[in-house]
């Protein structure tokens, strides 16, 4: 592909870094970050401006909580003038590279997400019957920053972007690296002195990680001729007529990741026949017909209670909860889900006062 040039005047430009802190916000606007930012806004937008001009910007210090939802996950959520930088930096980069992805890449891009995804399987399931369902062995924690760096350079020719891009790298906090790998070909030091793991929290990581096995997704569709192959983000399904060609395709891409210094999930690789369902982004995927997972049904049964109380004692209000319901919602609609919806709103009342 032709490297992108010309891109610094463009990313500095006060109108863009405007636009990015108009998209930093969104969700944002009462955190005290936001709040502190806008308090002085066109001065924040100018220094920031500077710093980048000049090559002084740095970005600032992570703060580290972990969510628990099925499996804990260490979340890095940088300071909010970072993230003004993060968008800005992707309303340049992201719309040319976009458009040199695979179709079947789906997470974090414009008209793509879960749901297209699993639509996608679907309509596949009906053709074929059987899958292989692979995903990476701590993905976000895994990648490689010398590499990631490599894959940048390969597509941009900016010194200035790449300059930035490789400052926000080297700004990932060290507890978001995974654990020592050896792959073929290293010595006893080679995976001690290199610097490894992107911050799950971050817009240009969730971007990182799409880039970052780009090669594979071309490699499997353009030289490896796969006819069904979709990623969303390290989950992969590949499908096949028979499984001979889906054991084949495991061998492969093992080896092929290896050379990423990625490894495949041990426990997570299953060839398994279309018909018997695949549990695919929160659903349990048929040929014919979708279920939600048990697990996610019950999980929002309990927030839903836990809503309740809140808004009974009053620390909620119904504008409060209603978003979070709503997306709930969305989601659930996409499956067979009409009595698990009847079942869990008839069992919660919200009511002001109840049970104080």
């Amino acid at each position: 592909m032709k490297r992108l040039r010309n891109l610094w005047p463009q990313l500095i430009g006060f109108e863009n870094l405007w636009q990015a802190w108009r998209q930093a916000r969104r969700g944002k606007s009462r955190s005290p970050g936001a709040v502190a930012f806008e308090l002085n806004l066109e001065r924040e937008l100018l220094a920031l401006q500077r710093q980048l001009t000049e090559g002084s910007y740095q970005p600032g210090a992570y703060r580290l909580f972990t969510l628990y939802e099925r499996k804990p996950r260490l979340i890095a959520a940088a300071p909010f003038r970072d993230r003004v930088v993060h968008h800005a930096v992707m309303n340049v980069i992201e719309p040319p590279l976009d458009r040199t992805f695979i179709f079947d890449s789906y997470a974090c891009r414009h008209g793509k997400g879960t749901h297209a995804a699993v639509g996608r399987y679907q309509g596949w399931a009906r053709r074929y019957p059987y899958v292989l369902k692979l995903d990476i062995q701590r993905y976000f924690p895994a990648i490689d920053h010398t590499l990631l760096k490599a894959k940048l350079r390969r597509r941009i020719a900016d010194p200035s972007v790449l300059a930035l891009l490789n400052r926000i790298i080297d700004g990932s906090p060290a507890e978001v690296a995974g654990e020592p790998a050896w792959f073929p070909g290293d010595d006893l030091l080679a995976p001690l002195e290199r610097r490894r793991g992107i911050p799950i929290g971050n817009l240009t990581s969730q971007f990182f990680a799409n880039l970052y096995l780009d090669d594979l997704d071309h490699w499997l569709k353009e030289q490896c001729r796969v006819p069904a192959y979709l990623r969303y983000v390290d989950d992969m399904v590949l499908l096949a007529d028979a499984k001979t060609e889906l054991h084949e395709y495991h061998a492969a891409l093992a080896d092929y990741l290896s050379r990423e210094r990625l490894r495949l999930h041990p426990r997570k690789a299953q060839v398994s026949r279309t018909r018997d369902g695949l549990n695919l982004l929160g659903y349990l995927v048929f040929p014919h017909r979708r279920r939600l997972r048990n697990d996610n049904g019950l999980r929002f049964r309990r927030r839903l209670r836990g809503f309740a109380r809140a808004y009974a004692q009053g620390r909620l209000s119904l504008a409060a909860i209603d978003p979070s319901v709503q997306a709930w919602l969305g989601h659930a609609r996409h499956a067979d889900t009409f009595g698990l919806r009847q079942s869990i709103f008839n069992a919660v009342s919200f009511i002001r006062g109840a049970g104080r």
